[in-house]
């Protein structure tokens, strides 16, 4: 959907304190509008669309805090990319790059 607001000015804010238990997520991100609509929808007690710009492609949600996680990974080692990469040649997966 063209929306007419550049790509750098397409922000998620997730914003929170430690004294309430809500969580606000603001996005324009496609991917997490359709998964926190999902999950608005199976859990309405959990989590609630706020408000929705379309013309702007903006939504707002409240979570409750424990159902968000953030999720940190450490990075391959090159060792564990030579072998995802044998693995996938090995069952015929093709790299994108």
């Amino acid at each position: 959907m063209r929306t007419g607001v550049k790509k750098q000015d397409k922000t998620t804010e997730i914003s929170f304190n430690e004294a309430s238990p809500i969580i606000d997520i603001r996005t324009h991100n496609t991917d997490l509008k359709k998964r926190l609509t999902e999950y608005s929808r199976s859990y309405p007690d959990l989590c609630k669309l706020i408000y929705e710009d379309a013309e702007i492609g903006y939504m707002e949600f409240q979570i409750v805090k424990p159902r968000l996680s953030f999720r940190l990974t450490a990075p391959y080692s090159e060792e564990r990319k030579q072998a995802a990469s044998e693995n996938a040649r090995i069952n015929g997966i093709a790299s994108k790059r």
